[in-house]
């Protein structure tokens, strides 16, 4: 049995187990758990909308106070289309589906039909089990070249949100969740958030959540022991986060020994630093334990919502500025989910409760009749000690047929060929980039079977194109209908044996239909001859610039 597996195993029986050595039980009122876990998903909404305008602009370096964005009502709301609230969903949505005990086989085809675009750690580990590598293999450094990114530690906050003083059972779903795309480090960050998260609703002071999410990961990790560098140099400088930002960055970022297996700004430890230096130095103050976190730079958007979702646990949605929740908009569904706010909300109390059972907890009703929680301490027991940069041997974990039957969504160029062929037969595709997932959509702006593509880089569009045989004695056109990304745009490309024909902006001022730009192109010019098409996704600025085909049709009349 494999390392990674023997470790999901031991998580799992301890799950299970849930028998605390003294019988000592911590107990937490039904109310208090809906209104802590509510602050803790607002709380990420915050941060992460407050912070993205910043994102990746300040790298090493500190950002300038005068260029902190300016905080305005409804803020929050632009978070519904963030990855680091809808990725984490998809796990819940698995254990909604298919149990708590959901298979991390099954978890890994339910992310393997994710339809959103990833990035780094994310990216690899779904391109991994497309391919069909199945999990734990599907993050083994072997197959995936950024374990130790910082995706599970942005998704993991559901682990410690559906798991108050659980910590246990966080450290068992990072085994099975984080597994799908990290490893080592990677997969520690996530833990350690869901451990301080799990604390959270019982603890207010910062450093002793901290040093409860620190007891969740091996200690020989050098995530641990950044995290306990993170407590003393806040020890030595509790009124200068700045020296203590230097000093980070002299042990992590210039020091090659702890950027082993790391993707330079992605790095877990980085990030997971600025998250740490947001809480203890904005000193339980919301406002400041953003603003340090997004202030840090790098993963700008990132590490505050982690921060803020947090800290706000330890408080309430009941207690928190108002500032934060003036217009939330709580029927708008989280882009790629099923759940608006109060489904998001059923749905944590649904797992959280399966939890509670399952470690050995149970519900109690007190002197009023309201519902409490009863919860058994149980000390955590870290995942084992992997190495990124000299990982254990694979798992050798394949997807059966019957399993890839079950992936719906193309993974390798060959299959988008597939794909494009399928679409819209007779096209091929070329130069098409990996960013933001390229493939179909089932569904997209009201319109069915959409197929998405990608610029290969900065310079070099993606280029559909195929030989058109126009007819001499009718009129020509090519029927095009596209659309873009939500917070992006590109232009559409028209050739004709290399001649242009049409270069067109798409984006939310020219798809005037529903978000879809209809046009049509001329091709009498070439009336009674075979003339070779491009159709290009040309990027034009570097930002979202996934292109969406509904149509490609040519018409004669």
């Amino acid at each position: 049995m494999g390392r990674a597996i023997l470790s999901a195993v031991i998580a799992t029986g301890l799950l299970l187990s849930g028998l605390g050595s003294a019988g000592e039980v911590r107990r937490l009122p039904v109310k208090e758990y809906l209104d802590k876990m509510k602050a803790g998903w607002v709380g990420q909404m915050v941060g992460v909308s407050w912070g993205a305008p910043t994102e990746f602009k300040w790298n090493d370096k500190i950002m300038p106070e005068d260029k902190v964005p300016k905080w305005h009502d409804g803020m929050a709301n632009e978070a519904f289309g963030q990855d680091d609230l809808y990725v984490e969903m998809t796990f819940l949505r698995s254990m909604e589906e298919y149990g708590l005990d959901v298979s991390i086989r099954q978890a890994g085809i339910d992310f393997a039909n994710s339809g959103y675009p990833l990035w780094c750690a994310n990216n690899a580990g779904r391109t991994n089990l497309r391919r069909g590598i199945a999990p734990p293999d599907s993050s083994h450094p072997k197959f995936n070249k950024c374990p130790n990114d910082i995706d599970y530690q942005i998704e993991a906050d559901y682990s410690g949100l559906i798991c108050p003083g659980m910590p246990n059972t966080a450290i068992a779903m990072g085994e099975k969740f984080g597994r799908l795309m990290n490893y080592g480090d990677g997969m520690y960050a996530g833990q350690f958030m869901g451990g301080m998260y799990a604390e959270a609703f019982f603890e207010k002071d910062i450093v002793k959540v901290i040093e409860a999410g620190l007891k969740c990961i091996p200690a020989e990790s050098q995530h641990a022991e950044m995290v306990r560098d993170m407590l003393k140099w806040y020890k030595d400088e509790p009124d200068n986060w700045e020296k203590t930002w230097q000093s980070c960055q002299e042990k992590y970022r210039k020091n090659k020994e702890y950027q082993k297996a790391s993707n330079g700004g992605i790095d877990c430890k980085i990030n997971g630093a600025y998250v740490l230096m947001g809480l203890l130095y904005g000193k339980g103050d919301f406002d400041k334990t953003i603003i340090v976190s997004f202030r840090c730079g790098m993963d700008s958007d990132c590490n505050p919502s982690s921060s803020a979702g947090v800290l706000c646990t330890t408080v309430g949605f009941s207690k928190l500025p108002e500032k934060y929740s003036k217009g939330l908009k709580e029927n708008v569904k989280f882009s790629h989910t099923a759940y608006d706010f109060p489904a998001l909300l059923a749905v944590c109390e649904k797992l959280c409760r399966q939890s509670l059972e399952k470690f050995g907890g149970k519900v109690e009703k007190d002197a009023n009749g309201e519902e409490v929680f009863v919860i058994p301490v149980v000390p955590p027991k870290p995942s084992a000690l992997e190495l990124s940069w000299a990982p254990g041997p694979i798992a050798d974990s394949k997807f059966t047929e019957e399993e890839m039957a079950k992936i719906k969504v193309a993974a390798t160029p060959k299959e988008l060929a597939k794909a494009v062929e399928k679409k819209f037969p007779g096209w091929k595709v070329k130069d098409c980039g990996s960013d933001m997932d390229p493939g179909m959509r089932g569904e997209f702006r009201g319109k069915k079977d959409v197929l998405m593509t990608h610029p290969l880089n900065k310079e070099t569009g993606c280029v559909l194109s195929r030989k058109l045989d126009v007819p001499a004695d009718k009129k020509t056109s090519l029927h095009l209908v596209v659309s873009h990304h939500d917070q992006g745009d590109w232009d559409l490309i028209v050739k004709a044996d290399g001649k242009e024909l049409l270069k067109k902006l798409v984006s939310k001022d020219t798809a005037t239909k529903d978000g879809w730009l209809e046009t049509d192109v001329d091709l009498s010019p070439y009336a009674g001859k075979s003339v070779n098409v491009e159709l290009i996704n040309q990027p034009n600025g570097w930002s979202w610039e996934g292109g969406y085909w509904a149509e490609i049709a040519a018409k004669s009349e």
